[in-house]
């Protein structure tokens, strides 16, 4: 059980950080999503941070149980939380993404508990 958990933990740690670089650089797509989803340019930073914290927390949780499991709640939080951003604004696109990346989320919750 081990070895799956390292294997989400360290998926969802690079889809992370190369999300929170993607954000970083304003690329056009993600300025483009921001401004749809109704998130102000000031926000980004702070997204930019949960991402790059939720990676980091991910990772150390390998090594320190309740560090991962605190990681994986922010996450599934973070993500949570761009779903119904997505479907506040009636993003049918962008909703599903999320919602698999919140169950990846809730999976890292759940595999780190077991391997406690």
């Amino acid at each position: 059980m081990f070895v799956s958990l390292v294997a989400v933990t360290v998926f969802m740690s690079v889809l992370l950080l190369v999300s929170a670089g993607a954000k970083s650089l304003r690329t056009r797509h993600i300025t483009e999503q921001m401004s749809t989803l109704g998130v102000p340019q000031g926000m980004m930073a702070l997204l930019i941070g949960a991402q790059v914290a939720g990676a980091a927390g991910a990772v150390a949780g390998l090594r320190w149980g309740p560090v991962g499991i605190a990681a994986a709640i922010g996450l599934t939080l973070y993500f949570a939380g761009a779903v119904a951003s997505h479907l506040r604004v009636g993003d049918l696109k962008g909703a599903p993404p999320a919602a698999v990346l919140t169950v990846v989320s809730v999976a890292l919750i759940v595999l780190r508990a077991a391997t406690l």
